[in-house]
């Protein structure tokens, strides 16, 4: 496949993020071109079985059971995985109600989740339940802007973590929205809120330019776009310096494909978000080639489902 097919392909399933070359001319010399898989969900909230098939829009979609073979198909298929979430993970069936977030850590950690951010409605059982289902998670709870300090919180989440795949650094960071008006003040106690655009452009820099990720991801539970002066996705993207992807949450946005918006240095970053309750797979593949920083992507969010 020459540059321009390649292009072609890559633009009609997806979008390209630079033009950079990638010849793959067979019996040529080849650049070594590594492809990262990024699957992520948001907004599950606790939809552990498909919804039933009672005629209504979502019958039959959604589910664990259907969303699990699905990773386990691609991870079969491709070498370089990583599966992540943007957040409120518990609350909206019985599941919750009764076992408090165990089944949803518990399926997660079964999932092979990598990391995933924290939620308003993570705190519907409180705080303290909140970290009483951490010893329920195999994977790390990513929050750059909320302070627990002076909350049994301390210690127990992280702003960041960075993996490695395929020889490609991949850094990936938390940000949550305001829990004032969202949450009663009694179930997040002393947690103090921070800027996240602050944050964001804080600990983004910090992995591109300190830790020399070649490529950043931020897990926001902002919310896609508002028509009020608030802070969200869209916001953050044209705010920041060194996001390339925003997995984002909150607004239960359905995306067909992600959005593409221009940074404060005039460099692209993409944007995408896959509803709530389980029912869309996110799946974006991104190429690097070996000594270059062009980086390519392709997407098709996949239907969980019958």
């Amino acid at each position: 496949m020459d540059r321009r097919s390649f292009i072609k392909n890559t633009t009609y399933s997806g979008l390209l993020l630079t033009t950079g070359a990638y010849p793959m001319l067979a019996g040529a010399s080849e650049p070594e071109i590594t492809k990262l898989t990024i699957l992520h969900t948001n907004d599950v909230h606790s939809r552990i079985e498909p919804f039933p098939m009672d005629g209504s829009r979502n019958e039959g979609l959604g589910g664990v059971a259907k969303r699990s073979t699905l990773i386990s198909r691609i991870r079969q298929e491709q070498d370089n995985v990583l599966l992540l979430d943007a957040g409120d993970i518990f609350q909206g069936t019985p599941y919750f109600n009764f076992f408090g977030g165990e089944v949803e850590m518990k399926l997660m950690s079964e999932l092979g989740y990598d990391a995933a951010t924290i939620g308003n409605h993570d705190f519907d059982g409180g705080i303290d339940g909140l970290e009483r289902q951490l010893i329920n998670a195999n994977f790390p709870l990513l929050i750059s802007n909320y302070n627990f300090n002076d909350t049994i919180l301390n210690g127990k989440t992280k702003p960041f973590k960075i993996f490695k795949k395929g020889g490609v650094k991949i850094g990936v960071f938390g940000l949550g929205i305001e829990l004032k008006g969202l949450v009663p003040a009694s179930l997040y106690k002393a947690t103090v809120y921070e800027d996240p655009l602050i944050a964001a452009n804080r600990w983004a820099t910090y992995l591109k330019e300190e830790e020399k990720c070649d490529f950043v991801i931020c897990l926001s539970h902002l919310g896609y776009k508002y028509e009020e002066n608030k802070v969200s996705d869209r916001v953050l993207a044209q705010s920041s310096a060194n996001i390339d992807l925003i997995i984002g949450g909150h607004t239960h946005t359905f995306m067909k494909e992600p959005e593409r918006l221009m940074n404060k240095a005039g460099k692209p970053v993409l944007i995408n978000q896959v509803g709530w309750a389980g029912i869309i797979l996110g799946r974006l593949d991104v190429f690097f080639e070996r000594n270059k920083k062009g980086t390519c992507i392709t997407c098709k969010n996949l239907v969980v489902g019958t």
